[in-house]
């Protein structure tokens, strides 16, 4: 049980660190949000264990799929969800002709003012799917749902990104693509 509850504390620790503040563990991201794999088992074992096992096992095991290994295993990445400048690589993506964005009650006002902004990311994270957007609002209280209208905004010119586990982005939303769906 110990175990399992490490590898959740290592997890977060391993999201703070590849999306928000490497320099918090001393360590460096290329352009392209990769870390040396080397690098960071020493950094973070100067605070917890963790071996290159039970690295590969939070990657394999995270349920939101929120990292890579490169092809050769020596680099890792957060696959999305950065505040800090990185190009990531995503492909230019065709949406489907609507996605969803699930957030919470204290951002309703704004939304509805502005549209979605990335607010600390550097991009707007949306769903394929209610369920999932669904999920993401949860994350911070009663879960505000709403629709993005996808195809209209391809057609005005907005570029959308897929990542490599699933989660749309894109820079903004405008408020005139979306649509209040739930509350």
């Amino acid at each position: 049980m110990e175990r399992n509850h490490n590898l959740v504390t290592l997890g977060k620790l391993l999201s703070k660190t590849l999306r928000h503040e490497p320099e918090a563990l001393g360590i460096e991201l290329d352009s392209h949000g990769w870390a040396k794999v080397e690098e960071l088992l020493a950094a973070i074992n100067r605070y917890y264990f963790i071996d290159r096992n039970m690295l590969k096992e939070i990657v394999a095991t995270n349920d939101k799929q929120r990292f890579s290994f490169d092809a050769s295993g020596s680099l890792i990445r957060a696959n999305q969800g950065h505040s800090v400048k990185v190009d990531v690589e995503f492909p230019v993506a065709t949406p489907p002709e609507v996605l969803y964005h699930g957030t919470a009650v204290q951002n309703v006002e704004a939304i509805e003012k502005y549209g979605i902004s990335p607010r600390r990311r550097l991009y707007v994270h949306l769903s394929k799917d209610v369920e999932t957007a669904l999920e993401v609002g949860r994350r911070h209280g009663k879960p505000v749902l709403y629709q993005v209208d996808a195809q209209s905004m391809v057609a005005d010119g907005y570029v959308f990104y897929l990542s490599v586990n699933g989660v749309w982005l894109t820079k903004k939303v405008p408020k005139e693509y979306v649509s209040l769906i739930s509350k």
